[in-house]
């Protein structure tokens, strides 16, 4: 008994197979390598709000009282300093600058994660704004939102 050809595939559906395969890997190669956040000018409000928040989500509140104004570090409360754990599942987004001659507001959204539960983790995001003061040419938070609020170390001088 004679045996049939063997089937021959199709052009087409290979090429579709091959596109598919393409687009998989750019997406891979686009996830994997979008880095860091674009670091603004640090002399900029917007560069001081950014730099003080990733301390702050950093843990490192030594340097996150770096770029706070002295009336901030004078009226510091510690009973109302953020808590370093609770800042794990925080995004902050820039939405908005407004500089004057000697004081800038920076409006942020920030978007806080909590847990997960049987439907997921659930989100709230509220927009805030940072009151910047400039001294000596120095662009100081003067007014955080209470969510990244921190007060240096004991002992520290700045």
């Amino acid at each position: 008994m004679p045996q049939a050809p063997p089937a021959r595939r199709d052009p087409a559906l290979l090429v579709v197979v091959g596109l598919i395969a393409l687009l998989v890997a750019v997406a891979l190669i686009v996830v994997f390598t979008r880095g860091e956040p674009a670091q603004l000018d640090p002399d900029t409000p917007g560069g001081v709000v950014q730099r003080y928040s990733a301390a702050v989500l950093d843990g490192d509140e030594t340097v996150a009282a770096g770029y706070l104004s002295a009336a901030a570090l004078t009226g510091c409360d510690r009973t109302t300093a953020v808590d370093p754990s609770a800042t794990d599942d925080i995004r902050i987004t820039l939405v908005e600058t407004t500089e004057r001659d000697a004081s800038a507001d920076v409006q942020v959204l920030i978007v806080t994660t909590y847990g997960s539960g049987p439907f997921g983790s659930s989100e709230y995001e509220s927009e805030e704004a940072f009151d910047l003061v400039k001294v000596d040419g120095d662009w100081l938070v003067n007014e955080a939102p209470w969510q990244l609020a921190v007060c240096p170390p004991s002992g520290d001088t700045l």
